[in-house]
């Protein structure tokens, strides 16, 4: 966390900038983007939370490298500080400002005042751990009950409602967010208890503690609050609506009804690797944390500058040049950044601005970034932490996985590519002048930057573990910015592990309220019985089924960041789709696509809302618009059905073959949807290119020679008519 916001929102300073030849154009990707309910402290208290946040972050490092804890015993601990910290960090209510009065002073007393029961739950758990050391085999159920369940119960309950309510200035902490912070140390530190003896062996039977049950229902309402703190309430409303049906699932009809659990026994199994302890955080804990600690090492380090300047470079002078970056430095900070959202944020402060400037409407300018911007969730071989949690879940090998997603990711981004140049042909714009973009012979020395990431590939690739190689490239951010000018010394390594601290809280919060819906999914074996529905549809067509299948993977993950998105597709519709018959590799990369893809569907868009706050265009039409660019996304996922070789199975020439055609099918599909083609296209000449565009996506061989020769025939007849581009001056006059 930065004691003070981004000094520069548009990530330059003055278009004085524009003026001169700059040493670059982008500054300030790489600053800590403060949200609207985070506190900024000042003084002993900033201190103090950068010293949590570093602290939490090196607990990671060093478990997950030097000294190894217990497995429940790890994610227990990760969970916790991760609620500790948010609780510290994300306020629950407005901040107190001109607007908005401060809350009563009786409030605060109120507050304090619940601290009483938070710190007697607490000091029960001491108790216990005493009396389990000294040869007690269990604790008496009464006094669990009546001296720690109700007590924490009550007073987490209570906390989390006067956090709504509780409104002060953004540089003061909350007294009801101390009490939740406590109540997370009770909660967590009798879970611990629990599962190092042999309580842990009762849990989902009768015979479990109530205990446990009670510090399971305390920690899962601790964990939807602080989701909703910085997830917003999509992901809680979905968790409500699965929590709902494990008790009342025994009344519903149909397909849907199940023989019932009770409140003790499903929830002395929910804080489990069955559910909140499950996949989600396995990945969280390790592979997740691991890679926001290199992000935030690369920022530390200034990389995401160099980045961004280095597509402006590239890509800068090509006709609307700044759009093209935004494909490229969107790309290559998205495969980081764990939420297509956060990087609209720090990528399209830069280039809506400048995208508009060349002229791309408002709209245009944002939905390109949203695309883009999602686009990177896809992109080997980070893909926003989504191969790790594949890996996971599937027990399908890393590098498989990575690999199998390099024709698909070049699909989606090719056709966002030549979404945006035949726009800027059509529109006749220009790219960016030579003096407005940085030299690229000076960036290219510095090429030297992206040896963290070239790293990171040759050690997973050589067969190194994903931790081991994660923690080498993170290593390899800190020795490389020594040459560079931005070098890190023991302030910016700390500096860095304080940014990955505050970073991660998002993600681990999700990852967890992801888990208690893949929990209430595999304890009430609705999953399966949704596996049954899609096997039923499939016997009528498969296509219905996949179509089906897209359609909830989307609906599942409306709202939600990519990882819970995927984690809880994952749950519910891959094991469905495997059971019809399609390979599990095609069936989870099948969800994943469009569990990413939900962040520019319309109604709701995360990545589109986030550009078109930065645009200033409506949020609805910019959903609409990126769900235009990014349409490829939609339709790629059924090519790996038809053709496997696009998930790189089968022989190399048929690799070769699915990759080239189903490009040129993209690249037509593109001129269908933007209407040009080496010029003007009229309805029937789109209608042609649909059908060849189709041909050639679908993968077939015949089908593969008819849309090829659909598509030589259309540039024959387009460059006959329009000489090949060089008439376009004459068809539109220029929109800069």
């Amino acid at each position: 966390m930065s004691p003070t916001t981004p000094q520069s929102p548009d990530g330059f300073k003055d278009d004085a900038l524009l003026a001169s030849p700059p040493t670059a154009i982008a500054e300030g990707v790489d600053e800590d983007v403060v949200e609207a309910n985070r506190r900024v402290f000042a003084g002993w208290q900033f201190f103090l939370f950068a010293a949590l946040a570093i602290a939490y972050s090196s607990f990671h490092l060093i478990s997950l490298n030097v000294y190894p804890m217990e497995t429940w015993s790890f994610r227990i601990v990760h969970i916790a500080g991760a609620l500790i910290l948010g609780y510290g960090l994300f306020a629950g209510a407005r901040f107190a400002d001109d607007d908005q009065a401060a809350s009563p002073a009786w409030l605060k007393w109120v507050a304090y005042a619940l601290l009483v029961p938070a710190a007697y739950t607490l000091a029960q758990v001491f108790l216990m751990q005493q009396a389990i050391s000294g040869g007690a085999m269990r604790i008496d159920a009464t006094l669990e009950t009546l001296h720690y369940g109700y007590p924490l119960m009550a007073t987490t309950a209570a906390a989390i409602v006067l956090s709504w309510f509780y409104r002060q200035a953004r540089h003061r902490f909350n007294p009801a967010d101390l009490v939740l912070m406590v109540c997370a140390l009770a909660s967590a530190g009798y879970l611990l208890m629990a599962f190092n003896t042999s309580m842990r062996m009762s849990t989902g039977t009768s015979f479990a503690p109530p205990g446990i049950s009670w510090a399971a229902i305390s920690g899962s309402l601790l964990i939807l609050e602080l989701t909703r703190r910085v997830a917003g309430l999509a992901l809680v409303v979905i968790s409500a609506i699965f929590l709902a049906y494990v008790f009342a699932g025994p009344y519903l009809p149909g397909f849907l009804g199940y023989p019932g659990l009770s409140l003790q026994r499903f929830f002395s199994q929910v804080y489990t690797d069955a559910g909140i302890l499950g996949p989600t955080t396995a990945v969280s804990s390790t592979y997740i944390i691991l890679f926001i600690i290199f992000a935030a090492f690369l920022q530390a380090s200034k990389v995401g500058d160099y980045f961004v300047n280095f597509a402006f470079a590239a890509a800068g002078r090509a006709r609307g040049g700044p759009a093209k970056v935004s494909i490229f430095a969107s790309g290559l900070m998205g495969m980081i950044n764990g939420t297509s959202a956060g990087n609209v944020v720090s990528t399209g402060s830069l280039t809506i601005p400048l995208m508009k400037k060349v002229g791309y409407p408002a709209r245009s300018a944002g939905a390109i970034e949203a695309a883009a911007s999602t686009g990177g969730q896809i992109m080997p071989p980070i893909m926003g932490a989504g191969a790790f949690i594949m890996a996971e879940v599937t027990g399908i090998p890393y590098t498989e996985i990575a690999i199998a997603a390099l024709i698909p990711a070049t699909l989606y981004f090719a056709s966002i590519y030549f979404m945006v140049d035949f726009e800027a042909a059509r529109k006749g714009m220009r790219g960016m002048r030579k003096d407005e973009i940085p030299l690229f012979s000076k960036l290219a020395k510095q090429a030297y930057l992206f040896a963290p990431i070239i790293i990171l590939i040759v050690a997973l690739f050589m067969g190194y573990s994903v931790i081991r190689a994660g923690t080498l490239a993170t290593a390899s951010a800190a020795v490389v910015s020594w040459v560079s000018p931005n070098k890190m010394g023991v302030t910016a390594i700390l500096k860095a592990l304080q940014l990955a601290g505050t970073m991660a809280i998002q993600i681990i919060a999700v990852c967890a309220c992801a888990g208690l819906i893949v929990g209430v999914i595999s304890l009430t074996g609705v999953g399966a019985r949704f596996s049954s529905l899609l096997l039923g549809l499939a016997g009528v067509s498969q296509l219905l089924a996949l179509v089906f299948a897209m359609l909830i993977s989307i609906l599942l993950g409306m709202g939600m960041p990519t990882t819970a998105a995927y984690a809880v597709a994952a749950s519910v519709v891959a094991p469905g789709l495997i059971n019809i018959g399609i390979e599990p590799l095609i069936a989870h990369f099948f969800v994943f696509y469009f569990a990413v893809v939900s962040a520019i569907t319309p109604p709701v868009a995360l990545a589109s809302y986030a550009a078109a706050g930065i645009s200033g265009d409506n949020p609805m039409g910019t959903s609409v618009a990126s769900f235009k660019i990014g349409l490829a996304a939609f339709i790629v996922p059924f090519m790996f059905f038809y053709s496997p070789a696009m998930l790189m199975e089968g022989s190399a020439m048929q690799i070769l073959r699915v990759g080239v055609t189903a490009t040129l099918g993209i690249i037509l599909l593109s001129g269908m949807v933007q209407a040009w083609f080496f010029g003007p296209v009229n309805v029937l000449k789109r209608v042609i290119m649909l059908v060849g565009a189709m041909c050639m996506i679908y993968g077939g061989i015949y089908t593969d020679i008819a849309g090829l020769a659909i598509g030589a025939g259309l540039v024959i007849m387009q460059r006959k008519q329009f000489g090949g581009g060089k008439e376009t001056d004459k068809v539109q006059a220029p929109a800069s």
